[in-house]
């Protein structure tokens, strides 16, 4: 499924903003996320894949993967709604085999800007429907951005020295274009609950990419969001599929659990069996039929599997999961078994009231696709209908607040 689109489409105009609701203390925590699936040299339908975020809390003291990070403040902004903040940028890249992460773990400030506002460069000033930019204040390049016209995306990364690695690149230089109008339209997801807690989260479920990593030529797809949030972080299951055809899954489960206590990172834990969950939603964008379904009954079962980490990982030894994943409405069913082929790691401690201090475990897992079944009016769509399947999952325990 691949449109003549030009331009992302949808509301973009807060994508450099933030604070769109008062912030509250120890809780609020906003990013910008890209989830890049580029092609296997070595023909592995998985893929490679990249993480970036950066990211501000407004918490004195967070613990990130060992780091102490003090966020000076609010972020500040000017008469022209160009902002400053600061933050911290973070990245993990999958070679295809390994995981190497953090391959940058940068705390610094960080200016976001519209395309309306005077430092923006160029001789014209844009049109405030979406062009902007995240741009860290280093000497390596490490920003994020769109431009006026809504046409292309840039992303620019330098990686730490301290993440020197053969199959690490140093530089990756990629542009993100639309996919398709499913994908490719900007969609914006809220809740507000008691308190002045909730979230606001801005997505593009798909893009192209395309650029280099050090000078190699790459290609894939591409997925972004943009979250606000000020609520306690219960423990989530998530996960993204891309498919050949322009096709779309993804599943999330916010759940309670007894791995709201664990401060462990073990990727599979024997309380791992049992979860409540909070809310189930599910949505796919079928390329082949040209819909769109959402599915408000979602199963996830985790259990582990025959792989392993390896030496580098957390855990070295300890089983990596498999998901087994089911959403039906009343029309289509899916079916989905997906094997975790590596982890990426995330432990969050942040000091809270009365001395105690909170915990958060995150962790993505890119996905190699085992099975699926696609069930509706029109027969059974199988694994073996697609070329390539590239995804990720995440799985978080512990309870930040």
């Amino acid at each position: 499924m691949n449109d003549d689109m030009t331009a992302f489409a949808g509301d973009l105009s807060n994508m450099w903003s933030l604070q769109n609701r008062p912030p509250l203390h120890h809780l609020t925590w906003d990013w910008w996320w890209w989830l890049v699936m580029l092609e296997d040299p070595d023909g592995k339908p998985s893929g490679r894949q990249l993480m970036v975020l950066w990211s501000t809390k407004d918490n004195p003291l967070v613990e990130v993967n060992g780091t102490p990070w003090m966020p000076q403040g609010r972020p500040g902004f000017d008469d022209h709604q160009g902002m400053a903040l600061d933050g911290m940028v973070c990245a993990w890249w999958f070679d295809g085999t390994q995981m190497h992460e953090p391959v940058i773990k940068r705390i610094c400030r960080i200016v976001a800007l519209p395309d309306t506002h005077p430092n923006w460069p160029g001789a014209n000033v844009g049109t405030g429907k979406g062009g902007g930019a995240v741009v860290p204040l280093l000497d390596e390049d490490l920003s994020m951005g769109l431009k006026s016209d809504l046409s292309e995306f840039w992303l620019n990364l330098t990686t730490d020295e301290e993440a020197q690695h053969p199959k690490v690149p140093k530089e990756m230089r990629l542009k993100l274009t639309p996919w398709n109008t499913a994908m490719s339209t900007a969609r914006e997801a809220t809740a507000t609950y008691a308190a002045n807690m909730g979230y606001d989260i801005l997505r593009l479920h798909g893009t192209k990419a395309a650029g280099t990593l050090d000078g190699e030529e790459v290609q894939g797809t591409a997925y972004f969001q943009k979250v606000a949030v000020q609520a306690p972080s219960v423990p989530w299951y998530w996960g993204v599929l891309h498919l050949d055809d322009g096709s779309y899954i993804d599943w999330f489960l916010p759940h309670l659990s007894f791995t709201v206590t664990a401060r462990d990172n073990r990727p599979w834990k024997r309380r791992d069996f049992g979860h409540l969950g909070l809310s189930q939603g599910g949505l796919f964008h079928d390329g082949k039929h040209k819909r769109s379904e959402r599915f408000t009954n979602v199963t996830i079962e985790k259990r582990g599997s025959d792989m392993a980490e390896g030496e580098h990982g957390h855990f070295p030894g300890a089983p990596l999961p498999l998901f087994n994943i089911k959403m039906w409405n009343g029309r289509t069913t899916i079916e989905l078994t997906v094997q975790a082929i590596e982890r990426a790691h995330w432990t969050f401690n942040q000091p809270t009231r009365g001395g105690i201090t909170s915990h958060l475990t995150y962790n993505e897992y890119p996905l190699k696709l085992e099975r699926m079944r696609i069930i509706d009016e029109h027969g059974i769509r199988k694994e073996t209908d697609y070329a390539w399947a590239r995804g990720n999952a995440e799985h978080s325990w512990g309870l930040l607040h």
